[in-house]
């Protein structure tokens, strides 16, 4: 992943602290409304807790990432002007042009990550095309990105991301395997051969993975809030991000791709 692709929090005004709402649960300790300032956000546009969310109660904030877009708002739409000082009208556009650019820079890091699977060289020159359309998208003036339709774009990048996945899934798929948008909450699955499956946008939530062999799979959309990948293999899965792993359960014995790093609050032992 390029390094415009990682969230940059000392070039962004806090943006998700303060654009996104959110409701008080399991992985929030408070509400709060879109385009209010999050209690814990200081002056300076940091986290007072960062080291202790976990702990605090905002395990939510733990599992997001905004793959960059903060700064490339920030920075680049906004040329470095900070919705603290600025009129209200600024601000509340700030809000809401980021969310916007959010899905687009999640769009290059799938197409960043198609363009680095070498069965799906066939496509790379329509991969290129499609990526270097939506960099130019993200620097767009706010008017323009507010009006774009990005369900529509992001439509266009999933039916190529798709024929990707094919191709790079191609030795791996079989019978039973395709899972997609499978409700598979709280399954027991471990030790289950998900070699090469298609799981984009299945609900794996409180899943048990324990052993589970999901080398090539596809991963993309799916909800791994509390799956247990103790021990399992995802060597080579493909469009699993870093907030969705984060999200989950697993060990040292979790082996992983290569397009993430093993979550800090993994621990050798399970639980």
């Amino acid at each position: 992943m390029t390094e415009a692709l990682r969230a940059d929090c000392g070039r962004c005004f806090g943006l998700c602290c303060v654009a996104l709402p959110f409701t008080a649960s399991a992985d929030f300790a408070v509400d709060k409304k879109a385009g209010t300032p999050c209690p814990n956000l200081g002056g300076d546009h940091r986290c007072g807790i960062h080291a202790r969310l976990r702990q605090e109660g905002f395990t939510g904030c733990t599992v997001y990432d905004c793959f960059g877009a903060g700064q490339q708002v920030s920075q680049v739409v906004f040329g470095g002007r900070d919705w603290r000082t600025g009129p209200p009208e600024r601000a509340r556009q700030m809000f809401d042009v980021f969310p916007v650019v959010r899905q687009l820079h999640e769009l290059l890091r799938y197409l960043t990550e198609a363009l680095a699977l070498a069965p799906a060289r066939p496509l790379h020159a329509e991969l290129r095309a499609l990526l270097t359309e939506t960099e130019g998208l993200t620097g767009r003036p706010p008017e323009e990105l507010l009006a774009l339709d990005v369900a529509a774009h992001r439509q266009r990048v999933n039916v190529l991301l798709l024929r990707a996945s094919e191709l790079a899934r191609a030795g791996d798929r079989g019978r039973g395997k395709n899972r997609r948008g499978a409700d598979l909450m709280g399954a027991r699955l471990k030790g289950a051969d998900l070699r090469g499956a298609d799981l984009r946008g299945a609900y794996l939530i409180a899943a048990d993975l324990t052993g589970a062999d999901l080398r090539g799979a596809d991963l993309i959309g799916a909800d791994l809030r509390d799956t247990d990948l103790t021990d399992a293999d995802l060597t080579g899965a493909v469009f699993l991000t870093q907030p969705r792993l984060d999200a989950a359960r697993g060990s040292a014995g979790t082996r992983l791709p290569a397009s993430v790093t093993r979550p800090a609050h993994w621990t050798a032992r399970r639980g």
